[in-house]
């Protein structure tokens, strides 16, 4: 796991950056603290590089050349953020088919091997989370990749001088300044996106011009042309219907044991996350099967029902395995937020990240890899919300003129009224009602929020083209929920939290639910066996695989996912502070702020529970007091890591 920043000269001149770079390198030195490179190779390209040393410590080295000889001997240099997972297995298939050479051990240099010898194909055969750049020296090219579902972030921006490639986008901000004379701006469209979804969706961001390179997308770019994609993954369902239901969960159980397996290659010691869900019980019951020492760590609140602590270490115990706790308290909360949304380069406005950067904390000080459960929901459908379309069945199936007539009573119908949102939700287009699992303020709401709202802005903006892919698959309705959550809630929720609060302690998160063979069994599991109809279970296939694996307390036990009580704190030790936040913010140009205050006022007496729209703009002008005013330091320094950094490596070509 590292961090990289690579600049590719669209006119030959990219030493004239090498300072530029290496100085907005140090602002991801949490991502690789154990050393630092930064080289110009044949004044085409600046590669920067932080590196977390995982497997092969002692060589890797990056960025790194190939081939070591030979007559194109360093043709390649490559700078490569992730892990391949199945790197000792591409590795013998390149010795044995191509008598491919090998100067280190490590799985950086199978990915450029790779390359070398299979061409951009090559990326199709990488099973793990990456994201890289290659510089293809003798055809003055670059080429590069992002994994399947987007579990390493990457972003780019280009400048009338080249192109920028980056791990983290606040590495990018100093480029983004200078090349639109200090002010790279809020993007107006973006901040919309998020007080509807609470983060901002790909492929763009909150700052104009930086952009994503997409889950599953690879890309080219030559000196003084344009980037080109290209969509080299796209995950397809294909429900499919069986005799043998058992047959589909012993698949089940053995493809997830598998990936754990893949995913415990280490060179240093592993641990994982526990809470007291199936999807982290799962990865650590079948983790201990290959190290039954492994530690685990978990985290709550002295809140009644907002911990999860207790279920927890009854899992362990039941595993034989040691759990590791940590309490976290609203002062702890306050004081760490500046941080975690400095770390975060975009506002998200979950507050289940707070508990993830304690629990990695805490994780970070015994282990450098941690196993987690992130992805199982939107592979085995595991949100309640996607029994909607089967609990609206009845209404969907009326004819259209009978619908228009029940949406109509639903409008007469005073708010509050049951059946109300039943009639509303069951009479509206699947494409216009979901939008993912966060829905933060209406458009109405925004309206009132928004200085310059623009209702042309709409969430369909992000959605339609997910929309029009699943119909031409032929999807139902409930899979259908699950392609749209694949490109926008694990993306830019789940994945960026897990991603940035693991990282901000130099701690590498892996994710064996979020893995290509994992998907492929979970692709054909059909609607009657992941929402049964007679029951409420969800993710029911994955549940009877795991029986026997995980304790039987926990097979059917409701998803809690590291619960923060921002409602009951707001309510009590944190209204002052975030009042305060409110009525001090320079955001006000861009939000009525005196609105926010009356949300937080209402939530505070009990009016209303607004907890998360309070929380959504808290987060927000935080952001901007971090990344836009300039007024708030969050008070990170390298200074900070507790790991040494290795001298500068040396040129990597001549």
């Amino acid at each position: 796991m590292c961090g990289l920043l690579t600049f590719v000269s669209a006119h030959g001149r990219a030493s004239t950056c090498q300072d530029g770079v290496a100085e907005a390198l140090e602002s991801i030195h949490h991502r690789g603290p154990d050393e630092t490179g930064v080289n110009v190779v044949d004044d085409d390209v600046v590669f920067g590089f932080k590196r977390l040393s995982i497997i092969d410590v002692e060589h890797s080295h990056q960025p790194l050349a190939y081939p070591p000889t030979g007559p194109e001997a360093n043709r390649y240099v490559i700078t490569f953020n992730g892990e391949i997972y199945n790197y000792l297995e591409l590795r013998e298939e390149l010795i044995r088919e191509h008598g491919a050479e090998f100067a280190t051990t490590g799985d950086t240099e199978v990915i450029v091997a790779a390359y070398h010898h299979w061409g951009p194909a090559a990326v199709s055969r990488l099973r793990g989370m990456f994201a890289f750049v290659i510089w293809d020296r003798a055809a003055r090219r670059a080429f590069g990749a992002r994994d399947p579902f987007g579990i390493k972030p990457f972003f780019h921006l280009a400048t009338s001088e080249g192109i920028y490639f980056a791990s983290e986008k606040k590495s990018l901000l100093p480029f983004a300044e200078a090349a639109s004379a200090g002010d790279a701006g809020v993007d107006a469209a973006n901040l919309s996106h998020y007080l509807t979804l609470q983060y901002v969706p790909e492929p763009g961001s909150l700052h104009k011009g930086i952009g994503r390179i997409g889950s599953g997308e690879s890309f080219v770019y030559a000196p003084g042309e344009k980037l080109t994609t290209h969509r080299y993954y796209q995950p397809t369902f294909r429900p499919t219907p069986t005799s043998s239901p058992q047959a589909l969960y012993d698949r089940i159980r053995e493809t997830l044991r598998e990936s754990v397996r893949v995913h415990m290659r280490s060179d240093v010691p592993v641990g994982a996350f526990l809470s007291s869900g199936i999807d982290s019980t799962a990865v650590v019951a079948l983790a201990r099967e290959f190290n039954p020492n492994i530690l685990t760590f978990t985290v709550g609140t002295d809140v009644n029902g907002y911990s999860e602590i207790d279920v927890a270490q009854d899992s362990a115990r039941h595993l034989g395995v040691t759990t590791i706790p940590t309490l976290m308290g609203p002062q702890d909360m306050m004081d760490a937020l500046p941080k975690i949304i400095w770390h975060l380069d975009d506002p998200v406005a979950d507050p289940a990240l707070v508990p993830l950067y304690f629990v990695a904390k805490k994780a970070a000080e015994h282990v450098t890899v941690v196993l987690s459960g992130e992805g199982a929901d939107e592979f085995f459908g595991g949100y309640t919300i996607y029994r909607e379309p089967l609990s609206l069945a009845a209404i969907n199936g009326l004819p259209d003129p009978l619908q228009k007539g029940l949406r109509a009573v639903s409008k007469v119908i005073p708010e509050g009224v049951k059946g109300k949102s039943f009639l509303e939700r069951g009479t509206t287009p699947i494409e216009e009602r979901y939008y993912g699992n966060a829905r933060m303020f209406t458009e109405e709401e925004k309206a009132r929020l928004m200085r310059r709202y623009d209702g042309s802005v709409r969430y369909t903006d992000v959605t339609a083209p997910i929309y029009a892919e699943a119909a031409a698959m032929g999807l139902d309705e409930v899979t259908t929920m699950q392609y749209v959550d694949l490109y926008t809630w694990l993306r830019g929720d789940i994945l960026v939290k897990a991603d940035r609060m693991s990282m901000a302690h130099s701690l590498e998160l892996r994710v064996p639910f979020l893995d290509k063979e994992v998907f492929d069994v979970a692709a054909t599991v059909p609607v009657d066996l992941k929402l049964p109809p007679k029951t409420n279970e969800t993710k029911y296939a994955m549940r009877r695989a795991l029986e026997g694996v995980v304790p039987p307390a926990i097979v059917n036990r409701k998803k809690l996912g590291f619960p923060t009580p921002t409602r009951v704190w707001l309510r009590g030790e944190m209204y002052e502070w975030a009042r305060e936040i409110f009525l001090r913010s320079g955001a006000d140009h861009l939000l009525d702020l005196k609105y926010a205050v009356q949300l937080l006022d209402d939530h505070q007496q009990g009016k209303a529970d607004n907890s998360r729209k309070v929380w959504t703009v808290l987060v927000f002008c935080i952001w901007h007091a971090i990344f836009v005013e300039r007024s708030l330091d969050p008070g990170i320094t390298r200074n900070q890591s507790a790991l040494l950094t290795k001298p500068a490596i040396g040129s990597v070509v001549g």
